[in-house]
């Protein structure tokens, strides 16, 4: 089971277009190799920042962050909760 919610999932399967819908998005899910490229990581970030009312600064937008779906819900849990991510 994961730890995010279900309107993460939803978000992060518009921009993986490799990922069937039939497989789960797992924590340790190689994002790229799902199918999230520049444009769409891009993209996701807009979303995740109007859904969660939160806002990336620019450090945390790099590959490390939208490696998996475990480590990006964890900077995104971070930020709702007024921390800031390492």
């Amino acid at each position: 089971m994961s730890s995010w919610d279900s309107a993460f999932e939803e978000l992060l399967r518009q921009f993986l277009p490799l990922l069937p819908e039939r497989n789960p998005v797992t924590a340790d899910l190689d994002l790229v190799a799902a199918g999230l490229d520049s444009l769409g990581l891009v993209e996701l970030l807009i979303q995740i920042e109007e859904t969660y009312e939160i806002r990336l600064a620019d450090e945390l937008v790099a590959q490390e962050t939208f490696a998996t779906p475990d480590r990006l819900w964890s900077v995104v849990s971070q930020l709702r909760l007024g921390y800031l991510p390492r």
